[in-house]
């Protein structure tokens, strides 16, 4: 029996030892971000007060950052493709900016002035195509803007003609930028507030189709805030309540049949609160990161089980650089993280 306790012990105590993090801060500054992107090997972020920049992830005296407009516009989008970042502010109206890579100039390339606009996420399937999407409009239509390359460059609002109605008291959260994804035959929208469903778009089909999930949902803090997928079955999602941050229940679910059915992974086992996730690289889907105000958890074991890593608060976003580096951002800063397991 002792020899067995001292296994145990020494088995925990290496399993500990290995979950080491190191932290760096890349930037400081008033500012609160939800979008990144990793480019050139560089963090790209856009925040409130009309501000878009970048810091190098090797050298932090490499860093740039612009206001886009005068006003004080908060943006919660960020997306690329191979010649620019996309991002567009919340509220009305919403204004779509393309940033060009090489010279860094933005231009306006399309407005939306409709009063209930309020651009949740933004993100691109490829080069040529990509889809951003707001709260509903007040037919309690989802209102969608999709971008067509190969020549055209041209945004427009989808007219969908009714088809993808959300319920009443359903939106979705400008977390992180994260509540939408695509992978191959998939483009998949996660909503929240009374309602927490899953919009899906089959592109070979070209139709949608709507699922239910068991999330907690009910008010309008609750519901699915992020998402992510490692192929076109698995996927998991987290978030819960953003007034109850502690509260840790039916707040994380993995679906293994495209987003079709969701299981309840951890429930009143975890962290609580959540406003991103992503699959660890070269995990196969096993390994996950995610992150909310209060703290930062890592599962090995597709969701089921969450272990604390690190308890940084005001962390909104989070993005892998590699399957040993992430890249977190949320109230005022940016931090890299290098896992050491």
């Amino acid at each position: 029996m002792k020899k067995i306790f001292l296994i145990t012990f020494i088995g925990a105590f290496c399993h500990i030892a290995a979950q080491k993090v190191q932290v760096k801060t890349l930037l400081k500054d008033k500012i609160s971000i939800r979008a990144l992107q990793i480019w050139n090997g560089k963090v790209w972020y856009s925040g409130t007060d009309s501000k878009f920049g970048y810091v190098n992830l090797k050298d932090t005296s490499d860093h740039k950052q612009i206001k886009l407009s005068p006003e004080k516009l908060q943006f919660r989008t960020l997306a690329q493709n191979k010649h620019a970042f996309y991002l567009i502010n919340i509220e009305s109206p919403g204004y779509f900016f393309k940033i060009d890579k090489k010279t860094l100039k933005p231009q306006i390339v399309f407005k939306d002035t409709l009063k209930t606009a309020f651009y949740d996420a933004l993100h691109f399937v490829h080069n040529d195509l990509a889809y951003a999407f707001s709260d509903p409009d007040k037919d309690l239509n989802m209102k969608l803007a999709a971008y067509h390359g190969k020549g055209k460059n041209t945004w427009h609002v989808i007219d969908h003609d009714g088809k993808l109605k959300m319920n009443k008291g359903e939106a979705a959260f400008a977390a992180s930028n994260t509540n939408i994804a695509s992978l191959g035959k998939y483009l998949w929208i996660a909503t929240g507030g009374e309602t927490s469903r899953i919009f899906r778009l089959n592109f070979s089909q070209g139709n949608w189709e709507i699922f239910n999930t068991p999330f907690i949902q009910g008010t309008s803090s609750q519901g699915i805030y992020s998402i992510d997928f490692y192929d076109e079955n698995f996927g998991i999602a987290v978030g819960g309540d953003y007034t109850k941050q502690a509260e840790n229940i039916s707040n994380i679910a993995t679906t293994h049949n495209s987003g079709e059915t969701w299981q309840i992974q951890a429930s009143g086992k975890n962290g609580g609160y959540k406003t991103c996730v992503k699959i660890r690289p070269g995990s196969k889907g096993k390994e996950i990161i995610a992150v909310g105000d209060q703290n930062i958890e890592f599962s090995r074991d597709f969701g089921k089980t969450w272990t604390k890593i690190s308890e940084e608060k005001g962390l909104f976003v989070c993005e892998w650089g590699d399957r040993n580096t992430l890249v977190f951002a949320g109230k005022d800063r940016i931090i890299k993280m290098e896992l050491k397991f």
